[in-house]
């Protein structure tokens, strides 16, 4: 476990913990130790689903701004800015599915963790946003490029250019989370629906989720190949057999995967 990040795995459901107070702010330690809890989640046969989680308090606020102020171009150019980028795909890499759970502050690279998940649970008081312009910057975690794919080119610009929070019936509204839940349930919603996910087929859930991100990034031909591809491969796993055998035999949802 990091300083700053820790993995915490109960029932097939690992929570990567954001924990540096008091807002979370995402200075390059706590990057790299949410690079090594991406990873280590990822090659952990026994999750079978995640939750991103900044506490009760607050998700998190951004980029460790105090931090960045002195570079100059020359320095953020470099490895600064790489790493903003590697951190992030990182986390979007996940092979599983990923629950964000987003309590107080979700705010530039606060949101751009947020937008790396496959779901996004917000609490009623939470508030998100991408506020870089109002610092004479743009997001440069994955913001322009995740959100713009999640809600549009025309609403991403509106938030990104304008830099304003966005309240959370707002954000379920414009599609940027998923529900929106009593600010004390948000953890306990992610999990639950979390769970829902860590006993299923994990190959068959990595295969989907590929398909779907790798298919974003292509032409609808290139996509249904990699469709094909995925779908095709899932005929070597032993879930697939005993899944279809299930089916057969006693009748939709009653299989038992084994992730093989």
């Amino acid at each position: 476990m990091g300083e700053f990040v820790r993995v915490e795995v109960e029932d097939g459901v690992a929570t990567i913990r954001l924990d540096r107070p008091k807002m979370n702010a995402l200075n390059a330690q706590m990057q790299r130790e949410l690079i090594d809890a991406a990873r280590q989640v990822s090659e952990d046969a026994e999750v079978g689903a995640v939750v991103l989680y900044g506490g009760e308090k607050v998700f998190a606020a951004g980029a460790d701004i105090k931090e960045m102020a002195p570079m100059s171009y020359a320095e953020m150019s470099g490895a600064p800015s790489r790493l903003l980028q590697d951190f992030t795909r990182e986390l979007a890499a996940i092979p599983k599915p990923v629950i964000a759970a987003i309590t107080g502050y979700a705010l530039g690279g606060g949101l751009e963790v947020a937008l790396t998940a496959d779901f996004r649970v917000a609490g009623e008081g939470a508030k998100v946003g991408q506020p870089e312009i109002q610092l004479g910057i743009i997001p440069g975690a994955g913001g322009t490029q995740r959100l713009s794919r999640l809600i549009g080119p025309s609403r991403a610009k509106d938030l990104i250019f304008s830099g304003r929070h966005v309240k959370a019936d707002e954000a379920l509204a414009l599609g940027l989370v998923d529900r929106v839940v009593p600010d004390a349930d948000v953890y306990t919603a992610a999990k639950e629906w979390a769970a829902t996910f860590a006993g299923g087929p994990a190959i068959a859930l990595r295969a989907a989720k590929q398909a779907i991100d790798r298919g974003l990034e292509v032409d609808l031909d290139t996509g249904l190949e990699i469709e094909r591809t995925q779908f095709a491969a899932l005929f070597a796993t032993d879930d697939q057999a005993n899944g279809m055998k299930s089916f057969m035999e006693e009748g939709p949802g009653k299989a038992k995967f084994t992730g093989r």
